[in-house]
């Protein structure tokens, strides 16, 4: 008998565009917050597992209404953008940067003002199902620290790293790493206090090496996080050919675009995390599938920091990894389940184009969709895979991160899971949201 039992009708997809509908499953989940196994109610041993976990006070049964989903991935977040979420979506990227964001991001030097927004930011999250959160902090270690302790304690799976960025001429003189010696030395310092924190021996929170992009950083810098990427094994997060901007400056710079550029630093790896991606080459497509690296798909911020539409079918046919990403605040919305529809809703606009001046042959990439059981992937089984974690699949050796997800519109049920699938994917919001579970703990409602 699990440490957990948890009964009800599970929706996932354990392949691109695979909707799995087990009715009434019993999940039992070890003491570890590992599922041990998914019985149906015709397993021979079902009634008897369901019984003694009833009589233990273990079970915990979905009422009518209710479905249970994989727990949502965020692969993308920038933690102390969280204050300025949805303001200032009306300047170029370049500009975004350097009249917002750097401006907030330098005020993390206070460590009492980067405890209030991360905590508010970890709960609003965890409110909305995002049971794994990656995420970048500010260049200070102090407030890094901060992000991955509140993680800790508030239970959420999170991936955190210490921004490294020393580019003199992107970077503020009050905003930036004094050099690339130090910035790599407080990324091993964070890396280390990480993997030691005494609360954190099951590694829920993970370090992650952060190299803001590429035009934020110095050659010295970038050599030295690719050699403690290699070192360490640790996770890479980065910015990867987002906007026009940011893309023409690699090539610029190195004669080679970013994806090329970072396996040259030794950043492109199979636990790297690749931003945005908007404007890969087919060449670049081949580099991060050898690499086994992965997208973060932000479709919401790419409508107004990109000018473009990340090719998502293209990659998905590619055989690349990719899952979903808010991008708090380029992308103003915290939900992971809303940053499905947007990328449902923008590979539309991709397949069929949007000037209407053109005739209809013309406007757009023909076979460029993805459905919405596609997005679902992206936003649980694709991160997992991104992430190389067994995360965003209800199975056996998967950890439990779970939601009980209450179906919008319920009461005019048809009695078709697959319509509940479809109602829940374009219609939830927070207030569908009734439990989530991290490791086999409830951690929503606290």
């Amino acid at each position: 008998m699990g440490h957990l039992a948890v009964c009800g009708t599970i929706l996932q997809t354990p392949a691109p565009g695979q909707l799995q509908i087990l009715p009434d499953a019993l999940v039992l989940v070890d003491a570890d917050g590992v599922i041990e196994t998914v019985l149906a109610p015709t397993d021979s041993d079902y009634a008897a597992e369901k019984q003694a976990a009833k009589q233990s006070g273990a079970l915990v049964e979905l009422p009518a209404g209710q479905c249970l989903l994989p727990g949502m991935i965020d692969l993308h977040i920038h933690a102390p953008q969280w204050l300025q979420l949805g303001t200032g979506l009306d300047v170029p990227l370049e500009d975004w940067l350097q009249r917002y964001t750097f401006p907030l991001e330098a005020k993390y030097a206070d460590i009492a003002f980067a405890r209030r927004s991360y905590t508010s930011l970890v709960s609003t999250l965890l409110a909305n199902g995002t049971t794994t959160g990656v995420y970048f902090a500010s260049i200070h270690p102090a407030a890094t620290r901060v992000l991955a302790d509140i993680c800790l304690a508030l239970g959420q799976r999170a991936l955190v790293g210490k921004v490294a960025m020393d580019h003199p001429d992107l970077c503020p003189a009050w905003y930036r790493d004094a050099s690339a010696a130090e910035a790599a030395t407080e990324t091993r310092a964070f890396v280390d206090y990480v993997h030691s924190n005494a609360g954190n021996d099951s590694g829920r929170v993970l370090p992650v090496i952060t190299p803001r992009c590429i035009p934020a950083c110095t050659d010295d810098l970038l050599e030295r996080l690719g050699a403690l990427a290699t070192e360490t094994g640790c996770h890479v997060q980065t910015h990867c050919s987002e906007s026009d901007w940011e893309h023409d400056h690699v090539l610029q710079r190195h004669g080679m675009t970013d994806a090329l550029s970072l396996r040259r630093f030794g950043l492109l790896t199979r636990r790297t995390v690749l931003a945005h991606g908007t404007f890969v080459t087919d060449a670049d497509l081949d580099a991060v599938g050898a690499a086994g690296a992965g997208f973060a798909h932000c479709p919401l911020s790419n409508a107004y920091l990109s000018d473009a539409v990340f090719p998502a079918r293209r990659v998905l046919d590619h055989g690349v990894h990719a899952g979903l990403g808010t991008d708090i605040a380029g992308g103003h919305d915290a939900s992971i389940l809303a940053t499905c529809r947007h990328a449902v809703m923008v590979s539309r606009l991709l397949e069929s184009g949007v000037d209407a001046s053109l005739p209809r042959g013309q406007r757009g990439r023909p076979g460029a969709r993805i459905e919405p059981a596609e997005a679902f992937w992206l936003a649980t089984a694709g991160g997992g895979q991104v992430l190389d974690l067994p995360i965003g699949l209800l199975a056996p050796g998967y950890r439990f991160d779970a939601l009980a997800v209450e179906v919008p519109g319920n009461e005019f049920d048809s009695g078709d899971v697959g319509d509940r699938f479809q109602r829940i994917v374009f219609n939830a919001g927070r207030e569908h949201i009734r439990k989530v579970w991290v490791d086999g703990a409830a951690v929503h409602p606290a």
